[in-house]
């Protein structure tokens, strides 16, 4: 019998960080694909749809902030965990409020953005009504 490995996608359009955040999800037993900016990351969608998406705020082109926005709209059900760099006052509260699931500041934390995946993954499977309490 075959285990279906949880696909995350890891969209960021800095190549170092797009293959630092590749090894980590693959060291922590995931399928990883990256994309490098938020325009191919949706173009591909619809094709490798992932279980979770990493998703940076500061790209060139569609930012992390209209990905949200795009996914909300399409009623696509991926939780994103989203990363930035470049973070004011407002960022996480916006990202947040935008529909991430959780927000990390670059550099990030490998333990930590591995349990956001894992939480964001098992909160999109339980049925609706369940909780972790």
């Amino acid at each position: 019998m075959t285990v279906k490995r949880l696909h995350v996608a890891v969209v960021d359009d800095e190549a170092q960080v797009r293959r630092g955040l590749e090894r980590v999800m693959r060291g922590a037993g995931f399928d990883a694909v990256t994309w490098s900016s938020g325009d191919a990351f949706l173009r591909a969608l619809a094709q490798h749809p992932p279980d979770c998406v990493v998703l940076d705020l500061q790209m060139p082109g569609l930012g992390g902030f209209e990905v949200l926005s795009l996914l909300q709209k399409c009623d696509c059900p991926i939780p994103a965990i989203v990363i930035t760099g470049h973070d004011a006052d407002d960022t996480a509260g916006r990202a947040l409020a935008a529909g991430a699931f959780a927000f990390l500041r670059k550099p990030v934390d490998s333990i930590q953005l591995i349990d956001e995946v894992s939480r964001a993954i098992a909160a999109r499977s339980r049925p609706s009504g369940m909780s972790d309490d």
